[in-house]
C-alpha cells in the first residue's frame, strides 16, 4: 500500500481505502476542489503528532476504537498548542513554517520567488541577525524582501513620535523593520505576528495588513489555523513596491537649502538654551532678593514689636537694629542653597 522512492523522496500510496466515520464525515463537509490538499495536510499534521514520544507512548495503550480516536484528535490539539505557546524555538517554527508556506505558494502561481531562511547567519550590521526570510524576487539576490518573525506578545508597534532615546533599547515593529532592512540590504521590510501572541499597540494599528510609510508592512496571521492569507497580502504589496521602486537622483541645490533650513533651527534652539540658562540665573537673583525682603520684614516685625511693647530701644537694641548682623547671618545660609540650583 505504501512505497518510498528514495531517488525522489517522495511517498507514494496506491489503492488506499479507510473506513472511518470521522475521517469519512470531515472530507464529505468539504468541496472536492480541497479534499486532496486537505488530505495531505492531516496526513502531515498525523506525522509530527507521531515523532512525539508522549504521543507514540499514548497511541501504544490504546485500540482504534472511536472513543480513543477522539481523545487521539484531542491530544494532538492540546500537544500542538503546548508546543506553539511553551516552546522557547517557537520562534524558529515559525520561521520555518513562513519560508516554507511561502516557497508553496510560489510554486502555486509559477513565480520565480524564493524564500531563504538566514539561521545564525549575521547580516550587513555586525553579530547582527535580524531578518529571518530573505525573499528573492524572480530570484535575484539584489532584489530582495527581508521578513522578520516576532510571535512574540511583548514586542509593541513602537512609533517614532512615542520614542525615547534614553531607555533600555527593545525590540518593537518599527525598530525590527527598519533594522531588517538595513542588515539584510532590502528595498522592502516586512513583520508578521501571531494572532495569538500580539500586543494590543499592534492590534490598534491593524488586525490584517498595516503599512508604516517609509518603514515597511505589518501583516498578522493564525498559524493555528493555517490562516496565512494577511502575509500573502502584505508580501504582494511589499513586491510591487521593490519591483516599481526607482532610484531619485537628489537635486543638490534643493538639498542644501533643506540643510540650511535644519542648521538654522539648531541654533535657534542653541539660542533658546543661552536665554534659558541666562534666565536661571536671573531667577536665582530675583530669589536671593524675595529671600532678603523677607528676612528684613521678619527683622524689623521683631523691633518694631518691641518698641511698640516698650516704648523704646536700648541704645544695644539700636545698633543690632542699625548692623542688621543676624539677618546677615541667616541670608548667607540661604543664599548658598540658592546657588546649588
Amino acid at each position: 500500500m505504501l512505497k518510498l522512492d528514495q531517488k525522489l523522496k517522495r511517498v507514494e500510496i496506491k489503492d488506499f481505502e479507510l473506513n472511518n466515520d470521522i475521517v469519512f464525515t470531515y472530507f464529505d463537509n468539504l468541496p472536492s476542489s480541497e479534499r486532496d490538499d486537505k488530505f495531505i495536510r492531516a496526513l502531515y499534521i498525523g506525522v509530527l503528532a507521531l515523532m512525539e514520544d508522549r504521543f507514540s507512548a499514548f497511541l501504544s495503550k490504546t485500540s482504534n476504537e472511536l472513543g480513543t480516536e477522539l481523545e487521539s484528535l484531542k491530544m494532538i490539539f492540546e500537544m500542538k498548542k503546548e508546543v506553539f505557546y511553551k516552546s522557547t524555538i517557537k520562534g524558529t517554527l515559525a520561521e520555518d513554517d513562513i519560508a516554507e508556506f511561502l516557497n508553496e505558494y510560489f510554486k502555486s502561481k509559477r513565480m520565480k520567488d524564493v524564500a531563504l531562511l538566514t539561521g545564525n547567519s549575521a547580516g550587513e550590521l555586525p553579530r547582527n541577525k535580524t531578518g529571518d526570510i530573505i525573499c528573492e524576487i524572480n530570484g535575484e539576490s539584489d532584489l530582495k524582501i527581508a521578513i522578520e518573525c516576532k510571535f512574540d506578545k511583548s514586542v509593541k508597534l513602537g512609533e517614532i513620535e512615542s520614542k525615547n532615546i534614553f531607555t533600555r533599547k527593545t525590540d518593537t515593529a518599527w525598530s525590527q523593520l527598519i533594522e531588517s532592512n538595513a542588515n539584510r540590504n532590502s528595498k522592502v521590510s516586512l513583520i508578521v505576528y501571531d494572532i495569538s501572541l500580539v500586543d494590543n499597540s499592534i492590534l490598534k494599528f491593524t488586525d490584517s495588513v498595516g503599512y508604516i510609510p517609509e518603514v515597511g508592512f505589518v501583516s498578522i496571521v493564525d498559524s493555528q489555523k493555517g490562516d496565512y492569507n494577511n502575509l500573502i497580502i502584505a508580501y504582494m504589496l511589499a513586491r510591487d513596491i521593490a519591483i516599481n521602486a526607482k532610484d531619485i537622483e537628489l537635486e543638490k541645490d534643493v538639498l542644501a537649502i533643506l540643510i540650511t533650513r535644519i542648521i538654522k533651527d539648531i541654533n535657534e534652539i542653541t539660542t533658546i538654551k543661552v536665554l534659558v540658562e541666562r534666565n536661571i540665573d536671573n531667577n536665582k537673583d530675583i530669589l536671593k532678593q524675595i529671600e532678603k525682603s523677607m528676612l528684613l520684614m521678619d527683622f524689623n516685625q521683631k523691633y518694631l514689636t518691641q518698641f511698640l511693647q516698650t516704648g523704646t530701644l536700648t541704645k544695644k537694641d539700636l545698633l543690632d537694629f542699625y548692623s542688621g548682623e543676624g539677618v546677615k547671618d541667616q541670608y548667607k545660609l540661604i543664599e548658598k542653597d540658592i546657588n546649588k540650583y
